[in-house]
């Protein structure tokens, strides 16, 4: 069975890059326009892991992985910053609000797809 990712952006090219990506590794995807639209797929679709973008609308990439972190049946889930706020206050942030990992954009689409199974594996192991 293909692993779940939840994908928050707030970009919609952006978005579909990061979605046909990720299709084409062979994951299935579930999208997001904003953190609350996160928070609330995460709590629905209980995906194996979640990239978020920082700055979203009505709720930041931050606010929602503190949200995620905080609920019980999903706080299990990796959550992963997919950013272009490379500076170092920015990573601790997301690193601080829960976050497993912060990714910079750009990035390649094959180095995405092969990180995220890597980070997939990792978890997989630690579980």
């Amino acid at each position: 069975m293909a692993k779940k990712i939840l994908i928050a952006e707030d970009e919609a090219d952006i978005r579909a890059l990061i979605e046909f990506t990720l299709k084409f590794a062979g994951f299935d995807v579930v999208t997001a326009k904003n953190g609350l639209e996160a928070l609330e797929a995460a709590q629905a679709e209980l995906p194996d892991l979640i990239l978020l973008d920082v700055r979203m609308p009505q709720m930041t990439g931050y606010e929602a992985c503190e949200a995620i972190k905080s609920d019980p049946d999903i706080r299990h889930i990796p959550v992963v910053f997919l950013s272009a706020k490379g500076q170092e206050k920015e990573i601790l942030a997301g690193l601080e609000a829960g976050a497993t990992e912060y990714l910079l954009k750009p990035f390649a689409p094959d180095e995405l797809a092969r990180r995220i199974t890597e980070l997939l594996e990792q978890y997989s192991r630690l579980n």
